[in-house]
């Protein structure tokens, strides 16, 4: 007999700690990626989950992990060998990494689970330290993943729920024989989740190869935008973008701008004609100095420079709470490319606001788009 979806995290068998800790962090409501992946994670099913950005699908396998491994810890079989994690969750960037790790700690005040971290960027002697000693869950990215293993300084024997995250951001040509190799150091009984906003065919590639038998979960929201987003398409008229970038500066919006180009310089010149008309900006691209990098995501987040310019790096994975306008200021080709960057905002329920700066290009962009919505 087929049970309902829970209609709030107290309708699920989590374990006590963990509901204390969503009563206090606010969580009530599941999303609909929550109400229909818990159920089947923390019944121990593998699942392949598909929901649109902001849908929440990080705290939809963080809650089963912990409780699987919290539960295997109160019956006596605590975790006691160092480097060999029960959980690994394997990411596309460094700060995905840092995002879902940072989730994962917001519920492990209570459980005592140990959470650490190999994330690209960061030297093998960094990566060392960080996987010294015992602790329960690993979060990493794939290359990194794979020089520890190779090297024998991470030992996956153990592992009882390997996650993959973003799926569809890490489609490079050496990223599936990654993938085997991950999940061939796992018991072969491991339950394995797979979570991505989009289905690409190298995807259901990965799907039919590592993950037969899984338990697809496409949530109705997957290849659509979400409801508490409005989106305000702009004619751009002889190609000139500026005039309308000047006259969106001058709207009031709620939280920060994040405004999209589809190139490295492009970004830059955004930039500077921002800077031009006494605004304060900061980028976020390839082929800059990682530090500088980092530094100016921060300042985003943290709300100190409310414009960030960014290529389709910031489109994927990213959750900056406080941004309430994504500006497409050259439109990507692809839907799955809009989807992500348009998925910056109006995340968990939020409201938000998407601006498309359209020119004849673009039309069969928006024609798919108003096919799909």
């Amino acid at each position: 007999m087929k049970t309902s979806p829970p209609r709030a995290f107290t309708d699920l068998p989590l374990i006590d700690s963990l509901h204390a800790s969503l009563r206090e962090l606010g969580f009530v409501t599941p999303t609909e990626i929550q109400r229909r992946a818990l159920p089947a994670l923390l019944a121990g099913r593998s699942v392949v989950g598909v929901a649109e950005t902001g849908g929440g699908k990080t705290l939809a396998y963080v809650l089963p992990v912990l409780h699987a491994l919290k539960t295997l810890e109160g019956a006596g079989q605590a975790v006691s060998v160092d480097a060999k994690p029960r959980a690994v969750v394997v990411v596309p960037t460094r700060e995905l990494g840092e995002q879902v790790t940072r989730v994962f700690k917001r519920f492990t005040h209570a459980t005592r689970l140990r959470v650490r971290s190999v994330l690209g960027g960061t030297t093998m002697e960094v990566a060392r330290r960080n996987i010294q000693g015992v602790f329960e869950v690993l979060v990493a990215t794939p290359g990194r993943l794979i020089k520890l293993l190779d090297r024998n300084l991470v030992d996956l024997g153990d592992v009882r729920v390997l996650v993959f995250d973003e799926v569809d951001q890490m489609l490079d040509p050496g990223f599936l024989p990654d993938a085997e190799r991950v999940v061939g150091a796992c018991p072969p009984e491991r339950q394995l989740a797979l979570f991505s906003a989009t289905v690409p065919p190298a995807v259901h590639d990965l799907i039919g190869r590592l993950f037969v038998g899984a338990e697809v979960i496409r949530s109705d929201g997957s290849h659509r935008v979400v409801p508490s987003l409005t989106t305000v398409n702009r004619t751009v008229i002889g190609g000139k973008r500026l005039p309308i970038l000047k006259a969106l500066m001058a709207d009031a919006v709620t939280g920060g701008t994040l405004i999209f180009a589809n190139t490295r310089g492009q970004c830059d010149q955004i930039a500077e004609d921002l800077r031009a008309m006494g605004r304060t900006c900061v980028v976020y691209r390839g082929e800059m100095d990682k530090v500088e990098r980092r530094a100016n995501l921060k300042a985003f987040r943290d709300g100190t420079v409310p414009l960030l310019i960014s290529t389709d790096l910031a489109a994927r994975g990213l959750d900056v709470e406080h941004v309430g306008r994504v500006v497409n200021y050259h439109l990507p080709e692809q839907l799955d490319a809009y989807l992500h960057r348009v998925g910056r905002t109006a995340r968990a329920g939020r409201p938000g606001v998407v601006i498309n700066l359209v020119t004849e290009r673009d039309r069969a962009l928006m024609s798919e788009l108003e096919r799909a919505q």
